[in-house]
C-alpha cells in the first residue's frame, strides 16, 4: 500500500463537509457555496444580475462583491434588465457616488449598456438566459485540485465572441467562464467536494 500523499484540494470544515480553501475563509462564501455556486440559473433576470455581479468582480475578489451584493441590488434596481436599460447621467452620477458599490465607472457603464442589450436580444426570439445556457458543452470538467480547473474554455470563449457582438461589454472569455460556473452550464466543483455532481445539470 502506498503511502504517497494524495491532494483531493479540499479541507474538511467544522460540520464535517469537504469544499475548497476559498469557500471556508468566511461564513458568507461558505453559505454561497453550499446554497448557490453552481446551481442552474436559468431565468433572464438571474444571469443578468450574475453577468454583472462577474463584471464587478473583475480584477477583485469575489468576497468583496458578495459582501456587496445587497446594495448592489438596491443601487441596480434588483437588477432588473428593463429598469437598468433605462438608467441615464442622474443614475450614473447616483452610482458613482454609493460607497456600497464598487464605483467603477467603466464597469458601470457596462452594465447599463449590457441592460440594454439584454433587452435587445429578445426581438431575436431569445432571451440571455437561453443564450448563454445555449453555450453549454458536451462535458465539464474534472478537476482533483485547484490547478486542475481552466479559467476559460472553448465554449466561454465562443459566449464572449457573440456576446461582444450583440453589443455586451465586459464579458471576456474569463469572465463569461466565471459566469458559466456559477450559474451550473460547468461544473468545477472538485471531485471529492461534497458539491461536486449535485446541482442536477452534471452526474
Amino acid at each position: 500500500m502506498s503511502n504517497e500523499f494524495i491532494d483531493t484540494g479540499v479541507v474538511t470544515g467544522a460540520d464535517g463537509l469537504t469544499r475548497p480553501a476559498w469557500a471556508e475563509q468566511s461564513d458568507l462564501l461558505r453559505e454561497y457555496y453550499d446554497t448557490e455556486w453552481g446551481m442552474p440559473v436559468r431565468d433572464e433576470h438571474g444571469v443578468f444580475e450574475r453577468l454583472s455581479l462577474e463584471a464587478f468582480q473583475s480584477g477583485l475578489s469575489w468576497a468583496t462583491v458578495l459582501r456587496k451584493r445587497p446594495t448592489f441590488r438596491a443601487a441596480f434596481a434588483e437588477f432588473d434588465p428593463d429598469a437598468v436599460a433605462a438608467f441615464g447621467d442622474d443614475d450614473v452620477a447616483r452610482l458613482l457616488d454609493d460607497a456600497g458599490i464598487i464605483r467603477n465607472r467603466a464597469k458601470i457603464l457596462a452594465t447599463i449598456d449590457n441592460a440594454r442589450a439584454t433587452v435587445a436580444l429578445r426581438s431575436d426570439g431569445t432571451d440571455l438566459a437561453e443564450f448563454v445556457w445555449s453555450f453549454q458543452p458536451a462535458e465539464t470538467p474534472a478537476p482533483v485540485t485547484p490547478s486542475d480547473v481552466p479559467s476559460s474554455s472553448e465554449e466561454s470563449v465562443a459566449l464572449s465572441k457573440e456576446l461582444k457582438a450583440r453589443g455586451f461589454r465586459w464579458v471576456g472569455p474569463t469572465t463569461m467562464f466565471a459566469l458559466m460556473e456559477a450559474i451550473g452550464i460547468v461544473d468545477t466543483h472538485l471531485l471529492a467536494s461534497h458539491r461536486r455532481a449535485t446541482s442536477g445539470v452534471w452526474r
